[in-house]
């Protein structure tokens, strides 16, 4: 086995002799979750998890970690006495903490504005009164789209040109961020990631959707003709990316998170459709969201170049077939959310 160098001595040494205490915001959604469950099996770190516990909020999705090594607090990234108390306590602030359905921005935008902006507002005051590591997780939807024929993929220097409630609010708290760096001073790093999946994710998204429906004996449902392209990465390999950032990132850039994953909704169902033992075509078209985005594409060769980071799950169908498994073998976790799910959709002619 080769020495290791002076940098990687070092990481391992922080690793394994230093229990940080960290603060994650938005731990019971479906990426934060995962990423709690990456800290408690690669580090030795004690973890807070902030949560507001909407619909998107699920208590089971931090079942079975160890009580010693994570607490949880119910309550709202808004309350700036609670987030103050509780910043001041932690040496890292993770903060994925976010309203984040596009369909459900085009519908009532208010609580986007509400956790997006005024959120991420009332933590950078606290890092800042505090003098603590934070940083912030967005999304690669405040790039807009590319076409679906462009060469060109998203790089931290892709202007801003975001397309829904969404979107916008997200592109709005990146600025701020970036706006507490520069006049405050705050220590903090930015990353935006392409589309996530993997275990734990609510069953109102484009997988977990599909996977569900034929679980129960439902047709999968498709926006549009599903020409849409999306870059996916699995929900492991986003936290492995965000903990190097945070362990090694400089303070005040931003790292754009992919993992090569371009395919299309309509290929994405297919593989689904199949990988089930279903036909290929064994879904129903729906009507298209308003503003759907042609094509996210991420590059990710800074993050790669600059701090060594790779993905996990380079093979998209090896993610999906896991991805399948685990809501096969979970129902337990998806069930409850279904029927008021589905029927949301149904009222949307979705």
């Amino acid at each position: 086995m080769r020495a290791p160098t002076p940098a990687l001595f070092c990481l391992i040494v922080w690793r394994t002799a230093v229990a940080r205490k960290i603060l994650v915001t938005g731990a019971a959604g479906f990426i934060g979750s995962n990423f709690v469950h990456y800290l408690v099996a690669n580090t030795d770190d004690v973890v807070t998890v902030l949560d507001k516990f909407t619909y998107a909020g699920n208590e089971a999705s931090l079942a079975g970690l160890p009580d010693s090594r994570v607490s949880v607090v119910h309550g709202d990234i808004c309350d700036a006495e609670l987030v103050d108390g509780l910043v001041a306590a932690s040496d890292i602030v993770v903060h994925y903490a976010a309203e984040s359905h596009n369909d459900n921005s085009l519908h009532d935008p208010r609580p986007f504005l509400d956790t997006n902006i005024i959120g991420t507002y009332t933590l950078l005051e606290a890092v800042r009164r505090h003098e603590k590591r934070y940083h912030h997780i967005s999304t690669d939807e405040v790039y807009g789209d590319l076409e679906l024929d462009d060469p060109n993929r998203f790089t931290e220097s892709t202007p801003y040109n975001p397309s829904s409630p969404y979107s916008s609010t997200k592109a709005g708290s990146d600025m701020l961020v970036r706006a507490w760096v520069r006049s405050f001073g705050v220590q903090a790093t930015l990353s935006n990631c392409s589309n996530n999946y993997g275990p734990r994710q609510h069953v109102e998204k484009f997988i977990p959707r599909q996977i569900t429906n034929i679980l129960v004996g439902e047709r999968p449902k498709l926006y549009g003709e599903g020409l849409n392209v999306r870059d996916w990465i699995h929900a492991d390999d986003h936290s492995s990316a965000v903990l190097r950032i945070v362990e090694a990132g400089r303070i005040g850039e931003t790292y754009l998170i992919g993992a090569d994953g371009e395919k299309n909704n309509k290929d994405v169902l297919e593989l689904i459709l199949t990988g089930m033992g279903q036909p290929a075509d064994a879904y129903d078209h729906v009507i298209d969201r308003p503003g759907h985005d042609l094509r996210y594409a991420i590059d990710s060769t800074k993050l790669r170049t600059e701090l060594g980071w790779m993905p996990s799950f380079p093979d998209f169908e090896k993610g999906l077939a896991a991805t399948i498994e685990w809501y096969r073998d979970n129902e337990a976790w998806w069930q409850p959310q279904k029927a008021a799910t589905e029927a949301k959709y149904k009222e949307q002619g979705q």
